[in-house]
């Protein structure tokens, strides 16, 4: 299986008090309040960093995605921060994983072509193109898109964007939402016919048949770990049965906290406060800002109520301010503890998921640069090593950069 680091590059500063003075996390935190330029400078060099390191340590992936006006994660443009990864890891066995830059806000879509095809040349053809519909939040409250509308400006744009890597000639394009006379994309990608392309999701039915129709990765991110996951990512391998579809476990991919220390209980010690900063501030969004009417489409909304899926995440919501390390652990909200202890619930996890592209959040919250390489350093050596040879006997990861889908020679012997 393969493995990328995810980062979301947050503020790391928020005051103790923050969800109980503040409204969301997202779009209205008061910059003038709480931000501090110079801090988000060193973020964003720790972010970058973070990510170098974990391409030198082995990981073969290395992540990041677009989010506008919070605290939670703010990358406005991940292709900015993929332009500075692709170069640095130049000779290097590791995909460009841009989970991404998000489609119906961006315009014209063709600006996207254009960026990730740049970044599939800069990296020599290491890109995986994330194609995220984007949050509400991000679309409808920061661009002012109509949510009724986001998941149709979504789908014209992708196919937008796969025709402007695809067609021989120049061609025009007269969508409901882009008109363009001249579509001449340069550059091309070297990845032909295109580059990988992963649909980020959180158990939306149309997200599942739009990924399983295109033929695309699927990518389950939420943080709620592989207890709540197991009830979505079984929709979507009955869905995949239903449809006669090849059950490769590389079609599906999985977003996890892990926090990795020597011990489980140096664990606790080291990571407990960085979690609840997490879960308490991070996710601090009011359930208004996270779906408005019109967001999730009716089958979706209907699929989500009638097993649960909603039900099952606003519950957890309810109660993980009152969380300790033990609670998240025990519900598998985040899989830590010793390099042993990590490794039995990481593999149970994948296993239940049936999941062949696995990222990690190895920065969480507030933690610190120097514990965040600790993380890296330790989930790279005595983690990974354990995990990679799963799926491998029976299936290919065909949503892989061609170049790099050979077997990376990981030796056990010193762990």
């Amino acid at each position: 299986m393969k493995i990328s680091m995810f980062h979301l590059m947050p503020y790391r500063d928020l005051p103790d008090d923050f969800e109980q003075r503040y409204h969301s996390v997202w779009v209205d935190p008061p910059w003038k309040e709480l931000g501090n330029a110079e801090k988000v400078g060193q973020y964003y060099n720790w972010t970058l960093d973070e990510l170098i390191y974990a391409a030198k340590s082995g990981m073969d992936g290395i992540c990041v995605n677009e989010h506008h006006q919070n605290a939670y994660g703010f990358m406005p443009n991940p292709n900015l921060m993929g332009s500075v990864l692709a170069r640095a890891t130049n000779g290097m066995d590791v995909a460009i994983v841009q989970m991404g830059s998000t489609l119906p806000t961006t315009n014209p879509p063709t600006r996207i072509a254009e960026e990730y095809a740049m970044l599939d040349t800069m990296s020599g053809g290491r890109l995986v193109a994330g194609m995220p519909l984007g949050t509400a939040m991000d679309a409808t409250l920061c661009a002012g898109i109509t949510p009724i509308e986001q998941r149709e400006r979504y789908y014209e744009a992708h196919d937008l964007i796969l025709k402007a890597w695809t067609a021989p000639d120049i061609f025009a394009w007269n969508g409901k939402y882009f008109q363009l006379p001249m579509v001449n994309v340069w550059p091309r990608p070297i990845q032909q016919p295109h580059p990988p392309v992963w649909i980020p999701g959180l158990g939306s039915l149309s997200t599942w048949e739009f990924a399983a129709q295109h033929n695309h990765c699927y990518c389950f991110l939420n943080y709620y770990g592989p207890v709540v996951g197991k009830g979505v990512m079984d929709g979507f391998w009955q869905f995949i049965a239903q449809k006669g579809i090849e059950p490769n476990p590389y079609r599906a991919g999985f977003l996890q906290l892990v926090a990795v220390a020597e011990t489980d209980a140096l664990a606790e010690k080291l990571y407990e406060k960085h979690i609840r900063y997490f879960y308490n501030k991070s996710l601090h969004i009011p359930g208004e800002f996270f779906f408005p009417p019109g967001h999730q489409d009716y089958r979706s909304l209907e699929n989500s109520i009638r097993k649960g899926l909603l039900k099952s995440q606003f519950d957890q919501l309810q109660a993980i301010p009152n969380y300790k390390f033990k609670d998240f652990v025990d519900k598998r909200l985040v899989i830590a503890g010793s390099p042993a202890t990590v490794r039995d619930m990481l593999r149970q996890g994948v296993e239940d998921l049936r999941v062949g592209n696995l990222m990690v959040l190895l920065h969480i919250g507030s933690m610190p640069h120097d514990l965040t390489l600790k993380n890296i350093d330790l989930f790279t050596r005595e983690v990974m090593p354990h995990l990679h040879d799963k799926w491998d006997d029976k299936w290919e990861n065909k949503w892989w950069p061609e170049k790099l889908r050979a077997k990376r020679q990981t030796s056990l012997a010193a762990l």
